[in-house]
């Protein structure tokens, strides 16, 4: 009989100095990644069981315990349904397979031109006139090997949102623009999965979390991308509201309530202000 994953794991398991102090017991990702392919499992799957048995994946030692081996697990499991991978959208999709998420469903039918390269982590040189869910494959074979990666080259439409948010945890808004955000606030809650937003224009920008029922800054933006085209998308604002929205992911998926839920999170980088509004 072939040795079970837990059995595999706790023998390629080692004694390591932990950052919170004292040694413990953490596995490398090579050794992650030859057990899911021995078992023909994802290396997520197994990353979820390690921590089962108190063994840490090294992956994961720096997130200790900000987010805990629990809340680590949670995130391990959880799916994942990203609308875009543009600039919010490319460094979501970084945030998230260094955070842990185990599956990422994304979608988007652009491909990268030269305007993108100030702003959106998944343009480069190398990748200029490629599909971003191109990119977006080969750079989660780099970073996370183990995340499981679910990309749709489309433009998703109000007949295709519910089955691409469909058997998902959380929905991602990483659309530009202001125009198909309230189609997708509405198939999130009729799927009944919380939807983390945001959107930016210049210096400003906004962060929300809309639960199944409530109402949603999509309902109040329009549909007008004129500030967004007119005001540009410098880089830190992008980094800065993306990682808002991890922030705000990554407390649901692991059980936390969010800290904006029917409300959302106006931030002007000029002015350095970060202001609540209720919806």
């Amino acid at each position: 009989m072939p040795d079970s994953p837990e059995h595999a794991i706790s023998l390629r398991a080692v004694s390591d100095l932990l950052p919170t102090g004292g040694v413990g017991k953490t596995i490398l990702p090579d050794a992650v990644a030859d057990i899911a392919d021995n078992a023909k499992l994802p290396g997520w799957d197994i990353e979820a069981r390690a921590l089962g048995l108190g063994i840490i994946p090294t992956r994961y030692l720096r997130n200790m315990d900000t987010i805990s081996a629990t809340d680590q697990a949670r995130l391990l499991s959880s799916r994942v349904a990203q609308v875009g991978l543009g600039g919010l959208g490319g460094t979501l999709f970084d945030l998230f397979l260094r955070a842990g998420v185990g599956t990422l469903r994304v979608a988007d039918g652009d491909a990268f031109e030269a305007s993108n390269l100030n702003r959106q982590a998944l343009a480069t040189s190398d990748t200029l006139g490629k599909k971003k869910t191109t990119a977006a494959l080969a750079s989660a074979r780099r970073i996370n090997p183990s995340a499981t990666i679910d990309a749709r080259t489309e433009f998703l439409t109000d007949k295709t949102l519910l089955s691409f948010l469909s058997g998902c945890n959380l929905a991602v808004d990483a659309l530009g623009g202001l125009e198909h955000r309230l189609a997708l606030q509405k198939a999130a809650a009729e799927v009944e999965i919380p939807l983390v937003t945001g959107a930016i224009a210049g210096w400003t920008g906004y962060v929300g979390v809309v639960l199944p029922g409530q109402p949603g800054p999509a309902q109040f933006m329009g549909h007008d991308n004129g500030a967004e085209e007119k005001l540009g998308c410098p880089a830190p604002s992008v980094s800065v509201m993306a990682s808002l929205m991890a922030v705000e992911a990554i407390k649901i998926l692991s059980g936390s309530p969010s800290s904006i839920e029917d409300r959302i999170l106006v931030i002007d980088l000029k002015k350095l202000t970060f202001d609540t509004v209720s919806l």
